[in-house]
């Protein structure tokens, strides 16, 4: 008698078979090459999401650039790396070392204290659902007034202000995330935390509180001696704007809407305790192997396999374990290294599989990787990215518009696997880019994958193994597997 369990191992199986079956009927109509069918087929839905369960284990500690569980996670990848006989860096290692200062949150409470007809009502806050600490926050003890100060940005040279009028010294800055017009690309600094922090403090400010939806893990900035900022949901939000009669999403809507500052202060007070360690000579890696190519002239430049291999870490007690985000990018690019190293026949120009580190602090191991191109990878052709791909059953693929080549190479391949929904061109880099955006900026030609979501757990701890489907992060793999042997051989 089959048990469940046999019986959905059998229809699993029977799900994989057909697949393969259905991609070989489909490359052999296209006539594709049988050495490509048959690397084709070791790129197995099972093979790379257990690479994403081993990466989002608890064993890594939700890979927080600098600490000991991203170091380890570094030193397994770059053994597997070894392992399929990929090429090293000069020095016969894998791993592009690079400074990277991080903090640990250890404890946090947060209490809003509201303005009541006799006496202040308090109310404490639960992490996670009501609010989070940034995760560059430095230590402290914290009561004070809440000024709302819109968007947060001081750009006088602009002609806006949202501080014009407000003292601050003393008092937390409630904001959102954002800018009066999101399309003047003239805020664009304006809108990174480090300058926004920057800001607040100089100012006096005890710290900014952001206005999100729901809390979320953020270690994108720079800890600044004394300033704890954090972020609130919109209902916590709600409660602090009662005395007014307004809400956030209707403020929010204003800001937009007449584009010039709406700042006040407020009577609730909050009461923010951090407990946070931090650790200035925390050092990242980038974990880099690569196969040669074969053409005299071609084999000098590289195609970039490239995903980010860091998270958010474990704070409060909490394991940021970050699946989809990004173990899920880095076990396609760990299936397609694989690959390319079984191949038969290898292709003309060189590719290199790069797992980047910081890019949850603001794309820090890529920008390093550009700036530092370790040897032999002196001239990239292009860069391929792959950033959450493993929720969904489809993937958006956007592309720089030149050259056209690559393009053509990425339509031919999906011709084949045909998972693309979407296709978009590369117009322009925001403030929350991926790896791509280092490479972009410095005239490279760039693909960004990124499955159809729907990524309801983005940095959240229930980012976890369980949200990840096999099949697309396997079909991802194929797709740009086959645009990559394309290009290399163009």
């Amino acid at each position: 008698m089959l048990t469940k369990r046999k019986k959905t191992f059998i229809t699993f199986l029977i799900f994989s078979l057909s697949f393969i079956f259905a991609f070989h009927a489909s490359a052999e109509s296209k006539k594709l090459s049988p050495y490509l069918i048959k690397s084709l087929e070791q790129i197995k839905p099972e093979e790379v999401y257990q690479l994403a369960k081993t990466i989002s284990s608890p064993s890594f500690g939700g890979r927080l650039t600098g600490d000991k569980g991203f170091t380890q996670a570094a030193q397994w990848a770059a053994k597997k790396f070894r392992q399929w006989k990929l090429k090293p860096l000069a020095g016969s290692t894998y791993l592009q070392p690079y400074p990277s200062p991080y903090s640990v949150i250890e404890e946090a409470s947060m209490s809003l204290i509201l303005p009541g007809e006799a006496t202040p009502k308090v109310k404490p806050l639960k992490p996670v659902k009501d609010f989070l600490p940034l995760l560059f926050s430095d230590s402290g003890d914290h009561e004070g007034e809440v000024v709302f100060a819109g968007w947060g940005i001081s750009a006088p040279e602009l002609g806006y202000d949202d501080y014009a009028g407000l003292e601050v010294k003393g008092k937390f800055v409630l904001c959102f995330r954002g800018t009066p017009d999101p399309q003047d690309k003239r805020f664009q600094t304006h809108d990174e935390h480090r300058r926004r922090m920057a800001t607040a403090k100089a100012k006096g400010a005890l710290g900014i509180i952001y206005i999100y939806p729901n809390p979320l893990a953020n270690p994108n900035g720079d800890r600044i001696a004394g300033f704890t900022p954090a972020i609130i949901s919109e209902k916590i939000a709600d409660l602090i704007f009662q005395e007014k009669g307004l809400t956030a999403t209707k403020i929010k809507k204003d800001l937009l809407t007449y584009r010039h500052p709406l700042s006040f202060p407020l009577k609730a007070k909050i009461h923010f305790q951090v407990k946070a360690r931090y650790f200035p000579e925390g050092k990242g890696f980038n974990i880099v192997g690569y196969i040669p190519g074969t053409d005299p002239r071609l084999k000098n430049e590289f195609l970039v396999y490239g995903a980010h291999f860091d998270h958010c870490g474990t704070h409060m007690g909490k394991i940021f374990l970050g699946a989809d985000d990004n173990a899920s990018g880095s076990a396609v690019v760990m299936a397609i290294a694989r690959a390319f190293a079984q191949l038969k026949k290898r292709p003309k120009g060189s590719v290199a599989f790069v797992l980047f580190g910081g890019e949850e602090m603001g794309l820090q191991g890529s920008q390093y990787f550009v700036d530092h191109l370790p040897q032999p990878l002196q001239k990239i052709g292009a860069m391929f990215n792959f950033d959450m791909v493993g929720e969904g059953d489809g993937v958006v693929a956007i592309h720089s518009p030149q050259p056209e080549e690559l393009a053509q190479c990425l339509h031919q391949a999906d011709d084949l696997v045909q998972i693309i929904h979407r296709y978009a061109q590369i117009r322009g880099l925001g403030v929350r880019g991926s790896d791509y955006a280092s490479f972009f900026k410095k005239g490279i030609p760039c693909i960004n994958f990124v499955s159809n979501g729907p990524h309801l757990h983005y940095h959240l701890p229930q980012d976890t193994i369980y949200r990840l489907n096999p099949d697309i992060m396997a079909a991802v793999a194929r797709v740009a597997f086959l645009t990559g042997y394309f290009w290399a051989n163009r």
